[in-house]
């Protein structure tokens, strides 16, 4: 039978100590004798096997592809996972945001301290690409533990935009966008904790999706902070889009995340055209201190366009918009370290599927701290030192504050059927060289969130599109729904798409 490890007299008196408590070693042994009943039942547990899906679908761990067929370094993993002969999905390629668990296929998240991990699930929303016809076809680089708004974090090398080498592809879904950007796959699935599907779908122009917090199972995908993680799809063209969330929408029972779920067949919003819609452009996300004039404009007339297609377009204001970036940070910081980090990926105090064994591999980290790229660091310093130092009470403030700026959203989308603003402030960014300092390393990693993370707290559905070229990169528009509102919001992207083809405006 499966044992586990017995204490020593000294490790418990290690942790009476850290539990700011006192007691004599006479006293920490007799405490030690009335513990074993407890051991007793961890060894049962031990015992028995884990709870886990089956894996259904035959698959080989595939190939990490050499430069000459990698050339943006997008690809982590090709491999070839061949789902049902038929199926909505037959014929399509879906490439996968390395944080993805696709068992038997290794798995990185960025991160050298998972390297050799290989998942022994599949996350629900790879059973359902596969149940639905999909082939996918590996795994896309993505940031260092998806820290990143830029693209040069994984510890695998900088991914480069499709549309200018050297630049960033955005990320943290780098990879994913990269590749869908430049033609290489139709279709990709990314992560969003900060803006991490639609920043990078903004710089590498394609289009994507949040959807509305808890619609698409994060089960099985690694998590960051289980408030503001979302899973998404990234496409090639609206319909695409529409397609695959689909077929990845819906409850699974396993992720807390996931409470009062309305699916939509988001594919009947297709053709239906913008006669009528009432779009809001939000003034707040225009006009920030790092933005662009050039990318703000090609979004305004991304909203003239919509206008003259038949929407009644007009400005609208939401002051708490600007708040949105100071009231995402303890969120994402301080919960990043109690979950991530600290809870080893899962934490605890919810019900559903734990992933043990991506929990043990990343319980790793601790042993090579000192690899974490440096934007992981700066925000570990900062998450740890307000958790230590403060009680979590920012945290707590930030979440109560979050109920306020879902409200403000709330309000002005009850007047109007999307909200529209530019995806990111400016375009595209030089990747940094490796040993650019520290200052510069970070800026390039977050100073892009001010309109996209605000939507990560109030949990609103939310979509780039491409809007335009300007200096030969692409420039993203934001479109914005109601809870559950996808289907809103893939009408107007795709009366917007069949207007004119993006690259010429």
């Amino acid at each position: 039978m499966t044992s586990v490890k017995r204490p020593t007299l000294e490790q418990l008196k290690s942790i009476v100590s850290d539990l700011h408590m006192s007691m004599s070693d006479r006293e920490v042994a007799e405490y030690l004798e009335v513990l074993e009943g407890t051991f007793q039942s961890y060894d049962r547990i031990a015992a028995l096997p884990d709870n886990l899906p089956a894996v259904r679908y035959p698959r080989t761990p595939g190939y990490k592809p050499a430069a000459s067929e990698n050339p943006m370094n997008a690809w982590a993993v090709k491999s070839e996972v061949r789902g049902a002969a038929h199926g909505p999905l037959a014929g399509k390629r879906i490439v996968l945001k390395d944080n993805v668990c696709l068992a038997g296929v290794p798995m990185m998240n960025g991160a050298t301290s998972l390297e050799g991990y290989v998942p022994d699930v599949d996350a629900t929303l790879v059973t359902r690409i596969l149940d639905a016809g999909g082939t996918i076809v590996g795994k896309a680089h993505c940031e260092s533990f998806c820290l990143s708004g830029g693209s040069h974090t994984s510890q695998s090398g900088p991914v480069h935009n499709p549309w200018k080498y050297g630049y960033s592809a955005g990320g943290s879904s780098s990879g994913s966008a990269s590749l869908v950007g430049a033609g290489e796959v139709e279709m990709a699935i990314g992560g969003d904790q900060g803006g991490s599907i639609r920043m990078p779908a903004g710089w590498s122009g394609c289009y994507g999706m949040k959807p509305t917090h808890g619609l698409v199972p994060y089960t099985g995908v690694m998590p960051i902070e289980a408030t503001i993680d979302h899973a998404g799809p990234m496409t090639t063209t609206v319909a695409d889009n529409a397609l695959l969330l689909e077929a990845i929408a819906g409850p699974d029972g396993l992720d807390p995340r996931q409470y009062n779920v309305r699916v939509d067949r988001y594919t009947a919003a297709l053709g239906r055209g913008v006669a009528g819609m009432r779009i809001g452009v939000l003034v707040e996300g225009f006009g920030h201190a790092n933005s662009e004039p050039d990318v703000d404009a090609k979004v305004r007339d991304g909203a003239n366009r919509l206008r003259a297609l038949g929407a009644h377009v007009e400005d609208v204001s939401v002051p708490m918009h600007l708040d949105g970036a100071a009231i995402w940070t303890p969120i994402a910081l301080e919960g990043l370290m109690a979950q991530m980090m600290h809870g080893n990926g899962m934490g605890f105090n919810w019900e559903g599927l734990y992933t043990t064994s991506l929990l043990d591999a990343h319980a790793n980290w601790r042993s090579r701290a000192n690899e974490l790229s440096r934007t992981l660091k700066v925000s570990m310093f900062a998450g740890e030192y307000f958790i230590r130092q403060y009680r979590g009470h920012f945290y707590a403030k930030a979440q109560n504050l979050a109920r306020q700026l879902r409200g403000s959203y709330d309000e002005a989308l009850s007047r109007y059927d999307l909200l529209l603003l530019p995806t990111l402030p400016m375009k595209a960014t030089p990747i940094p060289p490796q040993n650019a300092p520290l200052a510069l390393w970070c800026q390039r990693g977050f100073e892009m969130l001010a309109n996209t993370c605000p939507f990560d707290v109030s949990g609103h559905p939310a979509m780039s599109i491409p809007c335009g070229l300007s200096q030969g990169l692409p420039v993203g528009l934001m479109l914005v729904a109601k809870h559950w509102g996808e289907s809103t919001i893939y009408r107007a992207a795709h009366a917007f798409e069949q207007s004119a083809d993006w690259r010429e405006l």
